[in-house]
């Protein structure tokens, strides 16, 4: 078993009237190995003077990290059978909406990877489903997560 961990901070502006509803969304996460990214409640679901589009939110957060356990569990794949891997790209989607409980939920992430390789396409769609299989993310959420390789 391993542990992760990330750090959370936030604080009230000069200007925020916090017991109104009128405050920021803006924090910082810090990450154990030092890395701190800026973070905000979506544009789409805060107030844009209590947000920041330049911000990374939960909701892409979710969806990344989709994306970077397939791509990891594909590249280990990928070099156990032997390919030569010079590139990844990944365009993932995720689809916010209410579940069946009547929730907000990330209803749906479709992964788009794209991969510079030279290898047969049966053997790239068996490695994306055995990456998909191995994501210990996508095994851990009830999300439904598909897979469209592209090109």
């Amino acid at each position: 078993m391993s542990e992760h961990t990330a750090t959370i901070r936030w604080k009230q502006d000069e200007d925020d009237h916090f017991t109104l509803g009128r405050y920021t969304r803006v924090h910082e996460i810090a990450f154990d190995g030092g890395t701190t990214i800026q973070a905000s409640g979506a544009p789409q679901n805060v107030p844009a003077q209590f947000s920041s589009e330049m911000a990374v939110d939960p909701e892409e957060m979710f969806v990344a990290s989709l994306a970077s356990c397939h791509m990891l569990w594909f590249l280990d794949f990928a070099r156990r059978a032997g390919l030569d891997v010079q590139s990844y790209r990944d365009s993932a989607v995720g689809e916010l909406g209410k579940n069946a409980e009547g929730r907000m939920a990330i209803l749906k992430v479709t992964l788009r990877p794209a991969v510079d390789v030279v290898a047969d396409a049966a053997l790239l769609v068996d490695l994306h489903h055995k990456a998909h299989e191995a994501c210990f993310i996508a095994n851990s959420v009830t999300t439904v997560v598909t897979v469209e390789p592209q090109g």
